[in-house]
């Protein structure tokens, strides 16, 4: 006796762009109640069904970077202190 099981794929991730081949990153949007998939180098979003949605707003960059420059303050730059071992431990 075999069983035969039936599996369809609903979603696949856009991971690459159409146009220039590169990556794409997904973005949420809670007001849309899904991910946008963001390629940086077109500046265009598309949806989960690889169909273009719109362009990258200059707002939206200017937060994105802001963003970052605020991530990049936050995240401490010293030096973890080095753990010395005790003399004498085998």
């Amino acid at each position: 006796m075999s069983v035969q099981i039936e599996v369809q794929i609903q979603k696949i991730m856009p991971l690459l762009c159409k146009e220039c081949n590169g990556r794409r990153f997904p973005i949420m949007f809670p007001e849309q109640r899904d991910a946008l998939w963001l390629c940086e180098k077109c500046k265009n979003f598309v949806d989960i069904k690889d169909e273009f949605v719109r362009e990258w707003t200059k707002e939206e960059i200017e937060e994105n970077q802001q963003k970052l420059e605020n991530f990049q303050k936050d995240v401490t730059t010293e030096k973890t202190p080095e753990i010395k071992r005790r003399s004498g431990v085998n």
